[in-house]
Parts: C-alpha cells; structure tokens; sequence
C-alpha cells in the first residue's frame, strides 16, 4: 500500500488523492488552510501562522507515537495539496477512540473529496489498524461534515462534549464496515 515518489513517502492512494505524512515545507498549506474563516468556522477559532506550526508538530508526534495522524491530501495528477484527512486516536469521555478526521480547504469543496478521503481513512483504520469501531467527532452545527460521514456509513450514535463543545459521535462497527462489502 506504501508508494514513493522522491523524497514523499506515500501512506495510500485513491482514485484521484495521495495521502503522505505532513513534513515541514507544508507549514505554509497548513497556515493558510487553518486561518481560513471559512474552513474553520465550526473551530472555536481561526489559527494564526504559529499555531499552525504547533497543529504540524502534534501530526508529527501522532506519527511516532502511532503510526498514523492527519495526512496531507494531495491531488494525485497536480500533487497540489487540497486538505488533511487521517486517523486519529481521540480521548473522549476518558476513552480511546479510533477518529476519522477531515479537513479541506475551501477552494476543493463540493468536488468529493471529503467523502473520497474519508472513507479511504475508514478502511485503512478496519484493514490496516484493525479498528474495533471507527468514529467520527462533529460538531452539532456542522451539518456538511454530518453528511460526509453518513454517506461513509457511520451513524450518529451520541452527542458528547469534545474541546468543551456540543459535538455528535458518529461511529460506524468493523462487522457493518465487513458487513457492507
């Protein structure tokens, strides 16, 4: 499943995305992404330049510490970047839970990336990590996101309080992921 180009090592493919581990010459993507008042509206806020490095930081020590984290999403014919979609282990309510998280920039909305992503994601964390059960955290308000992880078959399961925000908990089994093949 592991493809290389250069010096990029890729994690996997789709169709039409790469997804790689973030390095640091994609710090200026990232900033620019995550001060974007579009694409962090359901945020508490928008995150300037030196938060931005600390949001890459914490990628990298996921990567170490796990094994996987938000990857960068690139267009896989431009290799232009377009977001950061991954899995990741989340604490909620004093538990581990296995997270597909996503995140596009607005110029790449509404072309199906999320869902493309997201469910790439999905079945790395069932066939590659072994996941139990996968989840999804979004917040009430963001009924775009609610969607994508609908359509990638999860449902809402409860509403929890992550980051001191009202935020439903999708989640989707291994045996309905196995199941739905």
């Amino acid at each position: 499943m592991n493809e290389s180009s250069g010096k990029q090592q890729y994690v996997f493919s789709t169709e039409r995305l790469r997804f790689r581990e973030m390095i640091d010459a994609d710090l200026d993507f990232i900033a620019e992404m995550i001060s974007d008042p579009g694409v962090m509206r359901y945020y508490p806020k928008t995150l300037p330049r030196h938060e931005a490095t600390q949001w890459l930081d914490r990628q990298k020590t996921r990567y170490r510490e796990n094994g996987h984290g938000l990857w960068l999403v690139e267009n896989r014919a431009t290799g232009e970047p377009i977001g950061q979609v991954g899995v990741i282990t989340q604490q909620v309510e004093e538990q581990p839970l296995i997270e597909v998280g996503y995140l596009i920039h607005q110029p790449f909305w509404k072309q199906g990336y999320a869902i493309e992503a997201a469910t790439a994601c999905k079945q790395y964390a069932f066939e590659k990590l072994g996941a139990e059960m996968v989840h999804s955290l979004i917040r009430t308000t963001n009924i775009p996101s609610q969607r994508v992880a609908i359509r990638n078959g999860m449902k809402p399961l409860r509403l929890v309080s992550f980051h001191d925000l009202d935020t439903i908990l999708f989640g989707i089994s291994r045996e309905e992921y196995f199941d739905g093949q």
